[in-house]
């Protein structure tokens, strides 16, 4: 969420800030989910420029359609969007909204690397990442992430430190663990879709190799999916311990994929990044 426009901060601040008050300390329910997941998606896509050609999006919306129909069993609304940014980023918000970046799908060769990424994000809703991570948050600091969110000169000098550094200190192993379990959920959802999974590591290999020659553009995705040699070493295990005849006929890249991609790298240049909150 750390991409969002200022202009959107007041209402996802507050929005965020009741969703932790209401969540206390249980995980709520599959509606409860899909409400909140639905307001966010409204603030989100207020804040970001989003590609409204047709073709564009009604083939992302297509492929994450596939992979979302093997990975759901609760029946959720799925969408999929293209936000206009060439930074590498996707994002997963609760209830079944997937955004992801015009950078990323161009660095993106093939479909099955775009799928395994998309194939990720579905299984942080899947599993409730998010909804998780928030009954946690209220449970370990409810009122300092309230009065930070009010009140952001609170939480300049010692008392910002502190809370920062014992928020982002209780979330560190749990969202290596979130990042581990989408991963390994991304490869059985291709899968099941009838798309390679050996995108999934190959896209990983990508990322890192490109991030070497420029690593600005990938601050924000590897901020919040961090990836590193042993991620495509344990996707690449993944892969491996597939049956042969498992990735027999799976589909790697298409005609209509390149054609996507292609129509998609000719559009005017996006739009200036909005300002991101601090």
């Amino acid at each position: 969420m750390r991409t969002l426009a200022r202009r959107g901060t007041v209402g996802t601040r507050g929005l965020l800030v009741a969703a932790l008050i209401t969540l206390g300390a249980c995980v709520p329910e599959t509606p409860e989910e899909v409400e909140l997941g639905n307001r966010f998606a409204k603030e989100v896509e207020a804040a970001l420029p989003l590609v409204k050609d047709p073709a564009l999006t009604r083939y992302l919306d297509d492929l994450g359609q596939r992979i979302a129909r093997v990975a759901d069993d609760r029946n959720l609304t799925w969408t999929f969007a293209l936000v206009d940014q060439p930074e590498v980023n996707a994002f997963a918000i609760p209830g079944g909204h997937i955004y992801v970046n015009r950078g990323l799908v161009e660095r993106a060769a093939t479909m099955a690397e775009l799928a395994g990424v998309l194939g990720h994000e579905v299984a942080h809703v899947t599993q409730r990442h998010s909804m998780k991570q928030m009954a946690a948050a209220q449970r370990t600091n409810v009122i300092g992430a309230g009065l930070c969110l009010f009140i952001p000169s609170l939480c300049e000098g010692v008392t910002g430190v502190v809370l920062q550094v014992g928020a982002e200190a209780g979330f560190a192993k749990f969202s290596r663990d979130d990042e581990a379990e989408s991963d390994r959920l991304g490869v059985r959802y291709v899968l099941a879709a009838g798309i390679d999974p050996r995108g999934v590591p190959t896209m990983f290999r990508t990322l890192l190799e490109e991030r070497e020659r420029n690593p600005t553009i990938f601050d924000t995705f590897f901020g919040s999916h961090p990836v590193e040699e042993s991620r495509v070493q344990t996707t690449d295990s993944l892969v491996a311990a597939i049956p042969a005849d498992s990735l027999t006929g799976v589909e790697s890249d298409s005609p209509a994929y390149q054609t996507f991609r292609s129509r998609l790298k000719a559009l005017p240049p996006s739009p200036p990044a909005p300002k991101r909150i601090p």
